[in-house]
């Protein structure tokens, strides 16, 4: 079969599919590949990935496309779910034969309610890494041999075994062919990147135990597997003579700094080719670890820091300190390293105290940017399980009509509507204090094309600010 890696139109600047970190609509644009459905149709004849969010295509303009392809594949999630069915009801309707995928966290944990939802439009959930069952699907083989897969036989759910993960990563193809094949790359933007960019994994799964965080615990495992340095090299390498406009690489693994062994070993090797490249670590990585990284061509690292409040930490089990954290901003702004923070409001143990003592912290911090989130008690995460057993979820909306995020969560003590508010006020007291407006300026005077950034930014901020005051929490 010929296979065809959709992920489907949704709401306008909605992050949320195919590799995104963010499953609703961002405060400013912003677009992740879609990774994880690259890697399979890098191994199959044939294939076809289609973007449609990035791409600005219509519902129509994919079922046109969506024609010439005897298997649909979609990578879904918790929000958009009844949208993909959706889609997939209308590929269907219009060539009856296709057959019908879905892929994502959210049916690896819930397959049976997933295919049901789906009756009669969807043919196959993917549990987990779907790499190699989407490739033997294509080669006909039969479904009950297939690893890893459910469907519905005379209405009752079929589970074959669970596909143990992959080990050997250096076997799958890179992903940046299947790009620059494929996909618009100047169209891919993240606002604190250089552009145009291409991200790509150096490894699978990250050993943190956060409660909240969706991947490690629904689909790429809590055990970290990585390629080997020089299969990072050759694809980086391949990056600078095939895509001589990008600007960075983001390596976009879950933790890349968890095995710093490998992160200095991937490091030492591309140090050489001269590339600008940027990671997601964790605040407790060594300043050793960063200036091997830094003197290779590092500039830009997005961290978790959840929170301010050190109770709230052990709640969540970040493993990572207040003490940690402050070190790791010092060691970066001594190399010249540039943070991106991730905050969450509305967390175990959230307060309106903690709420305020953690917009102090980010302050403290004075990051080069920020994003503020809405706890998410996404399915399949022990976050989930403890919201469910103390009856702290006051609805299953986690976006709205738009594609903004909402707040599920309700505290005894601190409403969704208060937790729903906190997100603004952090943003406004971060971002509009003089500090920060000062430099802004600064940049703004010293180069036209932050200028030029900063501007469209703020303009988007502020549009977003306006819609997210007419939603209600």
């Amino acid at each position: 079969m010929k296979p065809l890696f959709l992920n489907p139109p949704t709401f306008e600047d909605f992050d949320g599919g195919a590799g995104a970190r963010y499953q609703a609509s961002r405060e400013v644009t912003s677009f992740w590949y879609p990774t994880w459905l690259c890697y399979p149709a890098g191994m199959i004849e044939g294939s076809r990935v289609v973007d449609a969010p990035v791409q600005r295509l219509s519902i129509e303009e994919c079922l046109a496309i969506a024609k010439d392809y005897d298997l649909v594949v979609m990578y879904t999630s918790t929000p958009t779910l009844k949208i993909d069915i959706e889609t997939a009801r209308r590929i269907k309707a219009q060539k009856p034969a296709t057959v019908t995928v879905l892929t994502g966290p959210h049916v690896t944990i819930l397959p049976e309610e997933s295919l049901k939802a789906g009756a009669g439009v969807i043919d196959i959930v993917c549990r987990g890494e779907f790499d190699y069952a989407i490739k033997e699907l294509c080669e006909g083989r039969e479904w009950e041999s297939i690893e890893g897969i459910s469907f519905l036989r005379d209405g009752t759910a079929v589970n074959t075994p669970d596909r143990p993960i992959l080990t050997d990563l250096d076997a799958l193809p890179f992903v940046a062919p299947i790009y620059k094949r494929d996909l618009p790359i100047k169209e891919y933007v993240i606002p604190h990147f250089k552009s145009p960019y291409v991200a790509i994994y150096t490894s699978r799964g990250c050993p943190a135990k956060c409660t909240f965080c969706l991947w490690p615990q629904t689909y790429s495992g809590q055990k970290m597997r990585t390629r080997s340095p020089q299969s990072v090299f050759e694809e980086v390498k391949w990056i600078k003579e095939n895509l001589p406009e990008v600007r960075d690489i983001s390596f976009d693994d879950d933790t890349f700094s968890a095995d710093k062994k490998h992160a200095r070993a991937v490091a030492e090797l591309i140090k050489p080719l001269g590339v600008s490249w940027v990671i997601n670590a964790r605040a407790n990585c060594d300043y050793e670890t960063l200036k091997v990284m830094r003197d290779a061509g590092l500039h830009h690292v997005i961290v978790g820091f959840e929170s301010g409040n050190a109770q709230i930490l052990k709640n969540i089990k970040k493993g990572v300190t207040k003490e940690q954290a402050i070190q790791f901003v010092k060691d970066c702004k001594k190399l010249g390293i540039t943070i991106h923070g991730a905050f969450i409001m509305g967390l175990p143990g959230e307060t309106k105290e903690t709420i305020q003592e953690t917009i102090a912290y980010a302050k403290m911090l004075d990051l080069e940017s920020i994003q503020v989130s809405l706890a998410s008690p996404y399915p399949g995460t022990e976050f989930f399980e403890q919201c469910k057993r103390e009856g702290w979820i006051a609805s299953d909306a986690y976006i709205d009509d738009t594609g903004h995020q909402m707040c599920v969560i309700n505290y005894p003590h601190l409403s969704n509507a208060e937790i729903f508010k906190a997100v603004e006020e952090f943003y406004n007291k971060f971002y509009f204090r003089p500090k920060y407006i000062l430099r802004s300026i600064g940049k703004m005077i010293v180069n036209g094309e932050e200028r030029r950034k900063l501007l469209k930014e703020g303009k988007q901020y502020l549009d977003y600010m306006r819609k997210r005051k007419q939603t209600a929490p």
